[in-house]
């Protein structure tokens, strides 16, 4: 789990990891100390080279939203997100968890596989449609957002 010392460190690894938006400095602050529970950092050699930031919707606490997984480009290919994302989801906060949901454009081949793969790993389904549409919400500067939805999720967290 991250700590607010790491915050520095994520903010840098999500700057390294285009097409990620990249958040605040405050923003990565409060997701390694208020959401720690349900964010990921890897490290290797006291670096970190794997981020996953999530947490569980208020409105439905049987969702697991995944807002960002990142990769050091010296980490890729060896199925770091894949483990990230496995780990977040036998931690106690994740317990109950029905689904896991997050959004990806449509040109982010990386995170459509990284999802793919995690649903073939549980067993589970994958579906998506489109949340945050580029024209209605992001004034078309930004491209669509498709929430993508793994489910049903096994309670790995025992």
């Amino acid at each position: 789990m991250p700590r607010a010392e790491d915050g520095p460190h994520v903010t840098a690894l999500i700057a390294a990891s285009p097409p990620l938006d990249i958040n605040s400095a405050y923003c990565n602050l409060l997701q390694c100390t208020d959401f720690r529970e349900t964010c990921v950092l890897a490290e290797s050699g006291g670096r970190p080279i794997g981020w996953v930031s999530a947490y569980r919707p208020p409105a439905d606490r049987d969702r697991l939203f995944v807002w960002q997984v990142a990769v050091h480009p010296d980490a890729r290919g060896l199925g770091l997100g894949l483990r990230m994302l496995e780990a977040l989801l036998e931690r106690p906060a994740s317990a109950g968890a029905r689904s896991l949901v997050t959004t990806i454009t449509r040109d982010n081949q990386a995170s459509w596989r990284l999802f793919e793969a995690l649903a073939r790993r549980l067993g589970a389904t994958i579906d998506s449609s489109p949340r945050f549409d580029r024209a209605a919400h992001f004034g078309g500067a930004h491209a669509t957002e498709w929430e993508v939805r793994v489910a049903p999720l096994s309670d790995l967290s025992r």
